[in-house]
């Protein structure tokens, strides 16, 4: 084991017992490679069993261990320790209820998913003998960069908005949607739309981007919630045009057109 110490000072809560969050110091002997998660893995094994973090893949892939270091949302299982000091601070993630110690309640977080409706819809079902619905590398290239989210709740927990606003849908949920929406098998534009135009969700944004600057695989939330106004705003004028009803489950050739970049 490296000699090279540092100290872990690891906010502490359970409800049985604490009425309010403590913090606690824990000295771990780190090796040159480890990531903060390897330090909090450190401790549940080999100092105090009590500790509760989540974490999975440990490959930046299921987005579980996401905490508060040094005041900054981060993925952990990505974050090196050596990019830090003697001492290392760790929090739950801001803006979300604690369960105990480091874990935090999601389910809030998973029904703003649900919401924007996150699942291909279209106005027939495709009958089998037609085949699959294929789709061009182009069309896939078009919204693939807002289907990498890996839901590890960075982005709620920087944005501002929710911090003072809970009910705000948040960046993953309208990034989420706005792949839908962006997908060229998909028709339900208008629905998630209308969604967009309502309370609590892409307007009450104020574009402070820090979604977008914690975001461990670039997604880019902030652009997708921005892009969304604007179609949303775009759809909404369309709607004194175009009626209601022809609009609902078939895009205009237009917004296909956007899609596929056709010209």
């Amino acid at each position: 084991m490296s000699e090279e110490k540092k100290t872990f000072v690891v906010t502490r809560f359970d409800p049985d017992k604490d009425e309010a969050p403590r913090q606690e110091s824990y000295e771990v002997p780190v090796q040159p490679d480890w990531k903060v998660l390897d330090g909090l893995n450190y401790i549940k094994d080999e100092i105090d069993g009590t500790l509760s973090h989540r974490w999975s893949c440990r490959m930046a892939v299921c987005g579980s261990c996401g905490m508060m270091v040094n005041g900054k949302p981060s993925l952990t299982c990505k974050d090196p320790l050596s990019s830090y000091g003697d001492t290392v601070e760790v929090a739950p993630l801001s803006n979300f209820p604690v369960v105990r110690d480091l874990v935090i309640e999601m389910d809030g977080f998973m029904e703003k998913f649900k919401a924007v409706k996150p699942w291909i819809m279209t106005a027939k079902e495709k009958a089998v003998e037609e085949g699959t619905n294929r789709q061009s590398p182009e069309e896939l290239e078009y919204f693939k960069q807002f289907s990498l989210c890996i839901n590890c709740m960075l982005c709620y927990s920087a944005c501002p908005v929710v911090g003072n606003e809970p009910e705000f849908l948040g960046p993953a949920a309208i990034a989420l949607g706005h792949r839908y929406n962006m997908d060229s098998r998909d028709e339900g534009q208008a629905e998630r739309n209308e969604i967009f135009r309502g309370e609590g969700t892409v307007f009450a944004c104020s574009y402070a981007n820090e979604c977008s600057e914690v975001c461990p695989k670039h997604v880019d939330p902030a652009a997708a919630v921005n892009q969304s106004k604007i179609n949303a705003v775009i759809d909404w004028a369309t709607s004194f045009v175009v009626p209601r009803g022809q609009a609902s489950l078939s895009e205009p050739q237009a917004s296909q057109d956007q899609k596929t970049g056709a010209k």
